[in-house]
């Protein structure tokens, strides 16, 4: 993580709990992502617009650990990061902070490549805007 990370502050929904009262573990997937699609706006790429020129950005990997609770009301942040992991392959490293302790709560991986309207992997030069300081 070598530049500063972009950060999305966001806070718990009631609905997003589980029975035990804390956020259900695969809501977490949808905070990253929606903070991975703020950072490419950061970015100047729009993820619509990327579809629709035929550049489809997928997920093809996830690694999370899960280190401490969020519950409702809670304000956190998502701290996201992005690294080169290969000519088509990028890795989003993000981790989600509660702010009123700054717990770190969730720290992911998310490792993504870009493929053609065919369905195979291939290189656009609008992805290098990720890597851009």
């Amino acid at each position: 993580m070598n530049n500063a990370p972009f950060k999305t502050d966001l806070e718990v929904r009631d609905y997003e709990c589980d029975m035990e009262g804390i956020v259900n573990n695969a809501v977490y997937m949808n905070y990253i992502e929606h903070a991975r699609h703020l950072f490419l706006k950061s970015k100047t790429l729009n993820f619509a617009e990327l579809t629709q020129k035929g550049i489809q950005l997928v997920v093809i990997r996830i690694e999370a650990d899960y280190l401490y609770p969020l519950r409702s009301g809670n304000k956190f942040q998502v701290l996201t990061t992005v690294e080169r992991v290969s000519k088509l392959r990028f890795g989003f490293l993000q981790q989600i902070l509660r702010l009123s302790d700054e717990k770190l709560c969730l720290s992911a991986k998310v490792i993504g490549t870009s493929l053609s309207t065919e369905g195979h992997p291939k290189y656009f030069e609008e992805i290098e805007k990720l890597f851009d300081k």
